[in-house]
């Protein structure tokens, strides 16, 4: 499980992706991804979780944005 969580946490930060495409990459889902990382990750690599911490802090301080734009999409018809 730590190797799983610090493979997830590299992939996060190499990529600058979300816990959503992270899950889907390896298999698992969001859940997973968010236990890994918010719970796991802290205990052995506290450096590690800080970076993958500010991913994630930028990608929540965006999420909105993205939503807003797949709703146009979805009522435009493109």
């Amino acid at each position: 499980m730590e190797e799983r969580a610090e493979r997830l946490a590299q992939y996060i930060i190499e990529n600058r992706t979300t816990v959503r495409a992270a899950a889907q990459k390896f298999g698992i889902s969001k859940s997973t991804v968010h236990k890994d990382i918010s719970e796991r990750l802290p205990q052995f690599n506290r450096a590690l979780y800080t970076q993958v911490k500010e991913v994630l802090d930028v990608n929540k301080a965006q999420r909105h944005i993205r939503g807003g734009i797949a709703t146009r999409r979805k009522y435009r018809g493109a």
